[in-house]
């Protein structure tokens, strides 16, 4: 049975051949990852901070300077530090834009979702390796499609790790929200921190082409994205469909 990742509880003091601020930051990784400061939030001031754990200032500073190196935390001129937010969509149509005629999407265009499958099976050896999984362990496997203005655009199968994503696995899907990387935070508890895309193509079956209203054969655009939360596991393996023209695709750099 597969668990989640606890972090290991940090040292009381730095281990020799450790440095003062490295020892802090990886105590300050930890309580982050153990959520004691959750994603968007403020930590508490510098000076608190260093109070806390006996430093001096300087020490501190430089323990913050690591975590923002690694991406955890995030500077805001004249607010603070900041746990970085997880990522609030991660939009495919930063691959895929679709034009009708000489109108283009606007930007921050949210396409509307549905859920056209969820259920519970074993995860291929593939996907138990990408995730991380011992062999035969269980996955939610997802099938969506993303339509704008009503037309259907995107064809995506999703793979989830159980039980990190137990809750979801049991919601009503008609209730989903139009972006999932929200709602993994909210239901399951699980920040989308990252994500690793490859672009691709091909050509549409039979059953991806029904789903998209084209015809079998129809050449296609194809995103293999891994999605990795805070402490760098692999939560999400998603595959990403779209059409190619009669919609141009451009692509961002």
């Amino acid at each position: 049975i597969s668990t989640a990742i606890t972090p290991p509880a940090p040292q009381n003091e730095a281990m020799p051949g450790q440095s003062r601020y490295g020892w802090l930051a990886a105590g300050l990784r930890s309580r982050i990852l153990q959520g004691e400061w959750v994603p968007g939030t403020a930590l508490p001031s510098e000076a608190a901070l260093a109070r806390e754990h006996g430093v001096a200032l300087g020490t501190l500073r430089q323990a913050l300077a690591v975590l923002v190196a690694q991406g955890l935390l995030e500077r805001q001129h004249g607010r603070g530090t900041f746990v970085k937010a997880g990522l609030g969509g991660a939009s495919m149509l930063r691959f895929f834009r679709f034009r009708q005629g000489h109108q283009d999407e606007q930007p921050g265009t949210v396409p509307r979702s549905i859920i056209l499958s969820c259920r519970v099976a074993l995860a291929s050896a593939d996907d138990a390796e990408a995730l991380g999984l011992p062999a035969g362990d269980s996955v939610v496997q997802l099938q969506r499609l993303r339509s704008l203005d009503d037309r259907p655009c995107l064809l995506e199968a999703i793979t989830l790790p159980l039980p990190l994503f137990e809750a979801l696995s049991r919601s009503d899907t008609s209730a989903w929200d139009d972006l999932l990387y929200p709602m993994y935070q909210r239901v399951c508890g699980v920040t989308v921190h990252r994500a690793q895309d490859e672009l691709g193509f091909g050509l549409l079956d039979d059953a991806q082409a029904g789903r998209l209203a084209l015809d079998a054969g129809h050449p296609c655009a194809q995103v293999r994205r891994r999605a990795f939360d805070l402490a760098g596991r692999c939560v999400e393996l998603r595959i990403t469909l779209g059409a190619c023209p009669p919609w141009p695709i451009l692509f961002s750099p």
